[in-house]
């Protein structure tokens, strides 16, 4: 008898879904037994463009191995293509099971040289296209439970090791990223009572939005090395996240690169003083230089000078 697949029957929708990670993570969930909806706007690693041609591709890949999965087009940083994806998955296979936020773009610039429009542009993809799918998903899934037929819902949404730590030349896809997690926080919170489960995921590997920053480190290994810096090797955990066999974990952090799973501890009191009255500027100064001497380091951000 064949090993029941872990997702056997599960509707996943997964935004970006046309190339890298959520290319990985959409033949990854129909491997192990989904119905896929396929959303990919096209666009350039910048932003710009427009092609139906990456989702359909991956589509018909998934089809072409005896899977289902159907091609999404939409703007999901848009109210109305958000609203049709779940439209799309619950139309197609007759309901939403899990949702993979995972699409984006990067508009890299130092601070002084960033301007307002690749401000926006990157806020938008990022951030405005978690909360808008995450959005009309949670409400889906809300009407569901109350309607008498909860599910065992999943998003996972997709952060980056710069919002965790930050990332020189990177300050909007950093505070973007950082504002993922904390929205992945509150939707956790807000969501567990109709039986959702929301999730972070910081993940590293061989992408177009890594390919230029990593090239010397992420290059291809040699034939029949491990390639550790493959997408396929993220997507293992984000399936697992996204089944029914993830029950009881919500609100967390992970990160995941080539063979390495670690949950990320976020913020958490350190070292404390308490005066019981107002401190002057000189006690509060002379009092936190002595708290840092007591408190951990911070983690580097990445390209920051050694």
């Amino acid at each position: 008898m064949s090993e029941q697949l872990l997702c056997a029957g599960r509707v996943v929708a997964i935004t970006g879904a046309g190339r890298g990670l959520g290319r990985a993570h959409a033949l990854a969930f129909a491997a192990e037994g989904a119905k896929i909806v396929v959303n990919d706007l096209g666009v350039s690693a910048q932003g710009a463009g427009v092609s139906g041609g990456p989702a359909q591709e991956v589509a018909e890949e998934i089809r072409a191995r005896g899977g289902e999965a159907v091609a999404h087009g939409g703007d999901i940083a848009t109210s109305e293509g958000a609203a049709s994806l779940v439209a799309t998955a619950v139309a197609t296979f007759g309901a939403l099971d899990t949702l993979v936020n995972n699409a984006g773009f990067l508009r890299d610039r130092m601070l002084v040289n960033l301007d307002e429009d690749d401000w926006d542009a990157v806020m938008r993809v990022h951030l405005k296209g978690h909360f808008l799918p995450l959005k009309h998903a949670a409400a889906y899934w809300r009407a569901e439970a109350k309607a008498g037929r909860p599910r065992a819902a999943r998003i996972i949404n997709t952060s980056s090791g710069a919002g965790l730590l930050g990332s020189v030349g990177q300050g909007n896809y950093s505070a973007a990223k950082a504002g993922i997690i904390g929205l992945t926080l509150v939707a956790a919170a807000e969501m567990g009572r109709y039986g959702v489960q929301v999730n972070a995921l910081a993940p590293a590997a061989r992408t177009r939005m890594t390919e230029q920053t990593f090239a010397e480190t992420m290059a291809a290994p040699g034939e029949g090395a491990f390639d550790a810096m493959a997408p396929e090797n993220v997507s293992p955990l984000v399936v697992w996240l996204g089944s029914a066999a993830s029950e009881g974990v919500t609100g967390r952090v992970f990160e995941a690169e080539a063979g390495r799973i670690t949950v990320m501890e976020g913020w958490r009191p350190g070292p404390t003083a308490d005066k019981g009255s107002r401190w002057t500027p000189a006690e509060a100064g002379e009092s936190a230089r002595k708290l840092l001497g007591e408190a951990l380091p911070p983690q580097p951000v990445y390209g920051a000078a050694g």
